[in-house]
């Protein structure tokens, strides 16, 4: 059975003045999916999202969502679609109850009481229903933000980089609540952020751009191959040591970086024959750093 698309966009491109902020960005969300949309800050991100939920209109590219098109079917396409974009505004001096029930009016949705509590359980806030929000923490206004997202009950949820600001026991809250709202209510989920780390940690499918482009997309555990690693070695002789290598280990992707500094492609399991064979030939190593590839490629994105 064939993945269902929830979400595709295909060469999106957006400028403002003479600045192309997206370029040339396509994507795919299966349903279940919790997709990661990584870059590096300015990558285009953000706008992409703006143009997903027609806060801004892209200069050209196709977005489909649920099988319509965004450009024809605006209005009942955005009826399945909750979001965060940034960080979610309240009514400071109402309850979190208050909030839910008023956006819940002007969304047009029709919810309950109890759906509303159930929302506030839900998101671990069930405690604090009546408090106002105004004493709430960044990361309960984000777990607030999240359960607002609930109100009309949208198959599709989009989060622009929820995780921002918060302290570590904030960010494990609002990735449980993340990986939850898949395996309890069946959300697909599109989660922004900027690192690596987290979209490792709870999405399954990813894409990565920068500069407005996407340059890859994939599993994320098979793009994030545990198994086959990028060792760097700083060494006295690179070209002896690489020349060691390839007589002895039957490693081919070996790729000298400098007089001193090489890198090799290997599996992870066998990085402990590599350190035993520089040793043992007495060789001076200055250091050896495993990376896996994506981590390693992801950061000269970064960095460039």
């Amino acid at each position: 059975m064939e993945n269902q698309s929830v979400l595709h966009v295909k060469n999106l491109s957006k400028k403002f003045g003479n600045f192309e902020a997206v370029k040339d960005v396509s994507f795919t969300v299966n349903k279940g999916d919790v997709f990661g949309f990584l870059g590096p800050n300015g990558a285009g991100k953000s706008t992409t999202i703006r143009c997903l939920l027609s806060l801004i209109k892209p200069n050209s590219g196709k977005i489909e969502l649920f099988g319509k098109s965004l450009a024809t079917d605006r209005a009942e396409i955005l009826q399945n679609i909750g979001s965060i974009i940034e960080k979610p505004d309240f009514y400071k001096y109402l309850s979190a109850q208050k909030n839910l029930e008023i956006f819940a009016r002007i969304s047009g949705a029709t919810v309950t009481q109890r759906e509303i509590a159930e929302m506030l359980d839900f998101v671990g806030l069930g405690n604090r229903a009546k408090d106002r929000v105004k004493g709430f923490s960044h990361g309960m206004k984000q777990r607030l933000g999240i359960a607002q997202t609930l109100l009309h009950k949208p198959d599709l949820i989009v989060l622009d980089e929820p995780t921002t600001g918060l302290d570590p026991q904030g960010i494990i809250e609002i990735r449980n609540l993340i990986l939850r709202l898949k395996a309890e209510q069946n959300k697909t989920i599109l989660l922004s952020s900027h690192q690596l780390s987290e979209i490792e940690l709870i999405a399954n499918r990813m894409v990565i751009i920068n500069q407005g482009c996407s340059i890859v997309e994939g599993n994320v555990q098979e793009l994030l191959n545990n198994e086959e690693t990028v060792v760097r070695v700083e060494i006295d002789s690179s070209d002896k040591a690489i020349e060691l290598i390839k007589s002895n280990l039957q490693i081919s992707t070996v790729d000298r970086i400098s007089a001193t500094i090489f890198e090799v492609v290997m599996v992870k399991s066998r990085a402990p024959e590599l350190s035993k064979l520089l040793v043992e030939s007495g060789l001076q190593i200055q250091a050896i750093e495993p990376k896996r590839k994506l981590e390693d490629y992801f950061i000269k994105i970064i960095q460039s």
